[in-house]
């Protein structure tokens, strides 16, 4: 703290035109008795020796008016001043909030002045970003300050503007200052115009620099991309317009521009109407649409989109702080940067202690087990790690076992005869059954589900399922619609589509109903059903050309959510004590398939390119033969393997260096087993570890590696 003081005062009288008579120095104004010295050569008084009554508010704000306006300026110039340690700014912000939280009508004067600093470091970063642009070297070469001082006082500004917004009380600020305050915010805004401009203009060319190009990551911006390995570096020299842009962002957020109330809160919630294609919920009807075309936020995040995701993928908190206005708008981030925000979201939950989860369960009564045993348990309790025992077997799990227990418990749950969940469309992808109502307390079932999928994620485990696009929707808390149905019911979907395209006046005679024949598509096994209408007195209203687009939503509405309404707010109760909406809501449907449910291929040559070998080597008869088998087998094959290998047929998202073992990142591997040819290979799936014979041909290895996967890919055992 010393030093900080100390810098700051050399600062001050390095700034100042003459040095300060008295001995006051600004570290005083962040006394938290409230004790402000007067002005230099000032008379002590009551207050400054901190005797200050609690109620004395008219003596204190006498001892405020009479702080000295050049001391203030200097203060508010430190921000703009070069040369000073992090701790000597964070010193001079926390001065300006405290003074500011005691006498709040030194905000208007503090803007002002912070006004003047910004007009000057315009200037000069103006030319930085210029000579950036003109010369690729240039930015190689060299730091920048500018773009670090122009964050710390956009950063002040915020503060100060917020403050400005929660204390509107007239006896607070005088009119001409208050207005003052918000001409000198406007007048920012637009003179900044020209930097952000020459911000862009600068990035593109880096970006476009064959040089930098594969370092910054995927180039489509509708893709759901997938990240194999560690980051790549950044260009070199990149990093000093980072500055710049934390700066862009935290004006976009927090000072509102082109508005005569420049500085109520940016409207950033009503950015979330362009997000719901990535999964968001549309903002509330009080909020104006933002006009995304219009919004200098979204076109600077869309053109810049590679570079902004390459900063988080090498700064992940960056989505915490100065980046945090992208969450608004999720569709610009990348997949994998989402991902490692989700996953580093669940880990600081993870951090805190939890008890161990214990389960031991029956292998043929697995759904029953799980559910009597966790059912009970709390959303704290379920928090903690998961241990599985298998009763009759000697296993000891240390991850192997539980990642089995997901892939078993997956399949019995989404089994037709659990009728918990029914296959539609291709018979591949899985939503609530509406006849669930059968099951002996299917509600509470579907509880249970939606904690089994909640913790799977919540412990980055995988799951064998593929739900419906309308069921992934209604978990992010999106809008489904009838584009929805295609995948459930794709004639169905081409005769709405026909009737939205087409004049349908005199055409087609509907009304606002399902007939009972319909009924019996939407309810599948429920044989008696009866018409339904689809509004109150839906029988009597016909659907005409200018409402028959309220019919399809209503129709939409109607078939991928009215008739398993129960079941997906059961699901959901168990779902969200583990997972809070706001952390997922910022994916769309694919990527939060992939979330639960991995790749949908096995890359082999990934595998292969990440498996360590001990006993063999890569050019060994048998690991050569070995390849050759597993590359022919069939899809089918392929899983049961990577299930008998790892307990999972499930891909990681990062690839097969991500896979898993007993104490983190775990790599394939094969081990030679040493003994009789007979014997069959053998897995150790706590390790990913395949002990593999030495056996004498080709078609005895396939022979044998058949044999194991399919006869004894489930249990667990020593020996």
């Amino acid at each position: 703290m010393l030093n900080a003081e100390n810098e700051i005062n050399q600062a001050k009288l390095e700034n100042s035109p003459e040095k300060p008579s008295g001995p006051e120095n600004v570290t005083e104004y962040t006394q938290e008795d409230a004790s402000v010295p007067g002005s230099s050569g000032a008379k002590p008084t009551a207050e400054d020796s901190g005797e200050i009554p609690a109620d004395n508010g008219g003596s204190l704000q006498a001892v405020l008016h009479s702080l000295p306006q050049a001391e203030l300026r200097l203060l508010c110039s430190l921000l703009a001043h070069d040369g000073l340690s992090d701790n000597a700014y964070l010193l001079v912000a926390e001065v300006l909030k405290k003074i500011v939280a005691l006498a709040p009508f030194f905000c208007c004067h503090f803007i002002n002045e912070l006004a003047h600093s910004m007009q000057n470091l315009t200037l000069c970063a103006m030319k930085e970003l210029h000579m950036y642009e003109d010369s690729e070297k240039a930015i190689l070469s060299t730091s920048s300050a500018n773009g670090t001082a122009i964050l710390r006082v956009v950063q002040a500004l915020s503060s100060l503007v917020t403050s400005l917004q929660e204390r509107k009380d007239p006896e607070l600020f005088a009119e001409k200052d208050h207005s003052g305050a918000v001409s000198q915010i406007s007048e920012i805004n637009t003179s900044l115009d020209a930097l952000w401009l020459e911000l862009s203009n600068c990035i593109s060319k880096i970006e476009s620099s064959s040089e930098h190009t594969s370092n910054l990551g995927p180039t489509s911006s509708n893709a759901t991309t997938v990240s194999t390995g560690v980051a790549p570096p950044l260009p070199a020299g990149t990093q000093n317009i980072l500055p710049y842009i934390e700066s862009f962002f935290v004006t976009c957020e927090k000072l509102r521009p082109g508005q005569p109330d420049a500085v109520q809160e940016a409207s950033t919630s009503d950015m979330e109407d362009a997000s719901t294609s990535s999964g968001g919920q549309k903002s509330s009807a009080s909020h104006t649409n933002l006009d995304e075309k219009h919004s200098a936020f979204v076109k600077f995040s869309e053109k810049h989109r590679r570079l902004l995701n390459a900063f988080i993928r090498q700064n992940p908190g960056l989505l915490e702080k100065s980046f945090s206005l992208m969450l608004k708008i999720p569709r610009l981030i990348d997949f994998d940067n989402k991902r490692a925000y989700f996953r580093s979201k669940i880990k600081h939950q993870h951090d805190h202690h939890h008890s161990p989860v214990r389960i031991s369960v029956r292998r043929a009564y697995i759904l029953e087990d799980s559910y009597n045993q966790l059912r009970m348990r709390s959303p704290q309790d379920l928090k903690g790690r998961l241990t599985v025992h298998f009763q009759g077997e000697e296993g000891i799990d240390a991850g192997g076992l539980t990642r089995e227990w997901y892939q078993l418990l997956s399949r019995v749950i989404f089994d037709k005869g659990a009728l918990l969940f029914t296959t539609v469309g291709n018979d591949l992808t899985f939503q609530p059954n509406p006849n669930s109502v059968y099951q002996t307390e299917h509600l509470s079932y579907f509880k249970f589900v939606g904690r089994v999928v909640g913790k799977a994620l919540f412990d980055a485990q995988l799951l064998d399922v593929h739900f419906t696009r309308s069921f992934y929707k209604h978990i992010l808390g999106a809008k489904v619609t009838y584009h929805d149905i295609e995948a459930i019911d794709p004639a169905y979907y081409r005769n709405l589509k026909w009737m939205l395209e087409n004049d349908i006046s005199d055409v087609l005679d509907l009304t606002f109903s399902m007939d009972a024949d319909e009924e019996k598509l939407i309810l599948y096994e429920k044989a008696e059903v009866t018409d339904c209408e689809l509004i109150p007195g839906g029988r009597t209203i016909r659907v005409t050309e200018e409402n028959k687009h309220e019919y399809v939503d209503r129709v939409a509405e109607h078939r991928l959510t009215t008739a398993i309404r129960p079941q997906i707010n059961a699901f959901m109760e168990g779902f969200n004590e583990l997972i809070p909406r706001e952390l997922i809501s910022i994916f769309n449907d694919k990527e939060f398939e992939l979330l639960i449910s991995g790749l949908p291929d096995i890359d082999l040559d990934d595998l292969k390119a990440n498996t360590e070998y001990s006993g063999y080597s890569i050019a060994s008869p048998v690991i050569q033969w070995f390849w050759e088998i597993v590359q022919g087998f069939s899809k089918e094959d392929k899983a049961r393997f990577l299930q008998f290998v790892t307990g999972t047929s499930k891909v990681p998202l990062e690839g097969f260096s991500a896979l898993q073992g007993i104490s983190g990142p775990q790599r394939f591997q094969i081990h030679k087993a040493y003994g009789s040819t007979n014997h069959l290979p053998s897995a150790h799936t706590c390790f990913n570890q395949l002990d593999l014979p030495e056996y004498t041909s080709k078609d005895q290895l396939q022979e044998r590696l058949l044999l194991a996967i399919h006869e004894a890919n489930e249990g667990f055992g020593f020996g």
